[in-house]
């Protein structure tokens, strides 16, 4: 039998490996590559066979990584990012002008879109395709080259500039604030509170909000949101209180269609950060919105 040049598994298992470890899910990574999840677990088990380590641990509702699993893991997704970047450079040649951003989705929403007009007005020569998810692991995709991102400043493989840190505050309707005017922050508890379910959880909601300003509460109650946008919807219509984010809600409160509610405010545990792949060169689109944006963030940052 012939010895394989690199000594790696097949390279249709490994990939079949990336999309389950992406997605946490051979069900999820079946359908990506158009097969059966049987297919998908007989492919992993085969890597694992070969390596003679276990890369994931089966749960119930899931799969998770092992260590082994993640160091491959990483190694891969850089590896295929880095191949398709390549791939499409061969393609387009050099008349593309495109980059891709990634972002959550109340970033995007509430921050990046409304200020990206005076880019377009600058630089209309190029073309900025935006990556909206509020799963991290999407940030990984091959074609993205910026990513926008909130936490702590350390993830792998990633050079990470500080934008700005963030500020967390009580936010509610024009009218709801009239009603609870002698709200407290010891008295938020007991209010309406609208809850956002975050992918991510580095994102503070009111649990954290309450223990860190040592309110004493039991388990909060209240309206679940998946998306923060449609949470400060409903703050503006009236329906209780929300955790607002101060770069998110700065031109809804300066507007009048939010107010803030007590007291209360925290420095919230995470920054936002501007990241890029650390074994990935930029290109000339990508290194222009990246200039951009360190501008229009210094220039809030000062102001």
């Amino acid at each position: 039998m012939v010895r394989r040049y690199y000594d790696l598994p097949s390279l249709t298992a490994l990939a079949v490996f990336e999309a389950s470890a992406r997605h946490l899910s051979f069900k999820l990574a079946a359908a990506e590559l158009n097969v059966t999840p049987g297919a998908v677990s007989r492919q992993v088990k085969a890597v694992e066979d070969e390596l003679g380590v276990q890369l994931f641990v089966r749960l119930g509702s899931g799969v998770m990584l092992t260590s082994a699993g993640e160091e491959l893991y990483g190694v891969l997704a850089s590896g295929f990012s880095r191949a398709a970047e390549i791939v499409r450079t061969v393609k387009r040649g050099d008349r593309s002008k495109n980059v891709t951003l990634a972002c959550s989705d109340a970033f995007a929403t509430m921050w990046l879109i409304p200020r990206m007009p005076d880019f377009w007005t600058r630089h209309g020569e190029i073309a900025v395709d935006h990556l909206i998810s509020d799963n991290p692991r999407d940030y990984r995709r091959a074609e993205v080259e910026l990513r926008i991102r909130y936490g702590f400043g350390s993830w792998p493989d990633e050079n990470a500039e500080l934008l700005f840190s963030e500020t967390i505050y009580p936010v509610c309707g024009a009218e709801f604030a009239k009603v609870h005017r002698d709200a407290t922050a010891a008295s938020l508890p007991d209010l309406p509170l609208l809850h956002v379910d975050w992918v991510d959880p580095n994102w503070a909601g009111w649990d954290e909000v309450l223990r860190r300003a040592a309110v004493p509460h039991g388990p909060t109650r209240g309206r679940r949101f998946g998306k923060f946008f449609v949470a400060m919807q409903a703050a503006q219509a009236d329906q209780g209180v929300a955790v607002g984010w101060h770069r998110l809600v700065t031109s809804q409160i300066e507007e009048g269609k939010l107010v803030r509610l007590t007291e209360l405010e925290l420095l919230a545990p995470g920054s936002y950060y501007l990241t890029w792949n650390d074994n990935r060169m930029l290109s000339p689109a990508a290194e222009i919105l990246r200039s951009w944006i360190r501008e229009i963030a210094a220039r809030e940052r000062d102001s």
